[in-house]
């Protein structure tokens, strides 16, 4: 099971986060602090895979953003690749081409996408075709309400 999920850049900036155990704001900002620390400081060409207290973090560079997940002992570190592979890929398909910029400022999205394919630090749904269809549904929704909101009440 994973424990968290952070997107950070390379300058230090938080982008995502999402904890799939309960920790007080101490220990997540300690927790922040560490995994970026450890990753950012490490070589370009190093191994992916850290062992880290009684966690195993797992962590890839797209473009400007690092991707890092914290998994049980008993997890795999590929699998747990393949997930934060997966979870840019349907960013990528939503956002086209997705850069940090499409995170910033559509960090609500990036979460909804994040929910579709996670819940509870294992994978929901593994089809990028419904994860789509299901961000279709929910931009109809909003756009529907958009719509329904602006018109006059008279």
């Amino acid at each position: 099971m994973m424990r968290f999920l952070l997107l950070f850049s390379r300058q230090g900036k938080l982008r995502l986060q999402k904890w799939f155990t309960p920790l007080t704001d101490r220990e997540k900002k300690k927790v922040i602090r560490d995994m970026m620390l450890l990753v950012l400081s490490r070589p370009p060409r190093s191994c992916n895979f850290l062992q880290w207290r009684d966690l195993k973090i797992v962590y890839k560079r797209y473009a400007s953003l690092y991707f890092c997940a914290g998994l049980e002992e008993q997890d795999n570190e590929l699998l747990a690749l393949e997930v934060l592979h997966r979870y840019v890929e349907l960013l990528d398909k939503y956002f086209g081409n997705v850069c940090e910029l499409d995170i910033i400022f559509n960090f609500e999205k990036a979460y909804y996408i994040l929910d579709e394919f996670l819940m509870g630090g294992e994978v929901l749904e593994t089809s990028k075709m419904t994860v789509g269809a299901a961000m279709e549904e929910a931009d109809l929704l909003q756009e529907t309400m958009d719509e329904y909101m602006n018109k006059p009440a008279y």
